[in-house]
């Protein structure tokens, strides 16, 4: 696997927002940014004809990313940029450059006036059949919207980023998405806010009284295994603050709730081989579509 942080470029908004978010993840991780332009071949037909033109192509197959690469360059003084253009189907072309990249980068759709996230086709296909951990970032995201409000109020990419969210399955908890989510925290020195969400007893479905009791005793047992899983991580990262969350109800509501106060929301995506259908998991899926903030989807076995 390359050392690089890769971003699918088209020259939407949502694709050079992304672009800005690689450009600052690679200055954090001290890596070049590669920029992949996919481009699918207009058939000749087309290509002759007039409302086309040499322009036309020329603007979206050359200029869009030779200036998008050259304002990373500007706007990202120490970040080596790399450009690279290739034909094909986008899904194709961007499931096989992931795999020689350490991070994928991708735009994702806003929903407006509804906010979060409206996950495209391709976006989807290669979350679900890549390995490597994929980004996804909104149009519009802006470095100042990762971090804190400065004393007056604004915000402020001068101040310290807002901590990082790791939606944790206490049950299947998996190193990968665990160590990546501390590592995310600790590049940006801020604090890891660990959430969990537990299901509440049957007969709250079937409308029977509640047993306060139970609940409690329940909610101290999660946390009890919440505690106990992110005991040895933090003691591997003992300057990474963590602040650990387990609440009853569902375990995406309770992320996207997270994420209105984050930079970046972690996590994970069980593996499955089979080549039919999107393997992504109901809470991860939810997540992608509803977060307020960036999205790393971190594939494990």
């Amino acid at each position: 696997m390359s050392r690089n942080v890769t971003v699918g470029l088209d020259g939407s908004p949502e694709s050079r927002a992304a672009a800005e978010w690689a450009a600052r993840e690679a200055k954090l991780r001290g890596l070049p940014l590669r920029l992949v332009h996919v481009w699918e071949p207009v058939p000749e037909p087309m290509a002759q004809a007039p409302l086309l033109g040499a322009e036309t192509q020329q603007h979206w197959s050359e200029r869009i990313p030779r200036e998008t690469a050259e304002g990373l360059r500007l706007r990202h003084p120490g970040v080596h940029v790399e450009m690279e253009q290739i034909p094909g189907r986008p899904t194709d072309v961007v499931a096989e450059v992931a795999k020689d990249a350490e991070l994928l980068v991708l735009g994702s759709r806003g929903l407006s006036g509804i906010g979060g996230f409206l996950v495209g086709s391709v976006g989807m296909a290669v979350i679900a059949h890549t390995d490597t951990p994929v980004v996804l970032v909104r149009a519009g995201e802006q470095a100042a919207d990762e971090h804190e409000k400065d004393p007056v109020g604004i915000p402020s990419s001068a101040t310290p980023h807002r901590p990082v969210v790791l939606g944790l399955d206490v049950d299947h908890p998996d190193d990968t998405v665990i160590a990546f989510a501390f590592e995310e925290a600790a590049r940006r020195d801020t604090t890891l806010r660990v959430v969990h969400g537990w299901n509440l007893p049957p007969y709250f479905a079937y409308g029977l009284p509640a047993d306060p009791g139970l609940n409690a005793e329940l909610g101290r047992q999660d946390a009890a295994a919440l505690a106990a899983v992110l005991r040895p991580w933090r003691q591997k990262y003992p300057d990474v603050e963590v602040v650990a969350e387990s609440r009853s109800g569902s375990p995406a509501h309770h992320v996207v709730d997270a994420s209105r106060e984050a930079s970046l929301v972690v996590v994970g995506r069980r593996v499955r081989r089979s080549p039919f259908g999107v393997h992504i998991g109901p809470v991860t899926h939810a997540v992608l579509h509803h977060a307020a903030a960036p999205v790393a989807v971190v594939a494990h076995d």
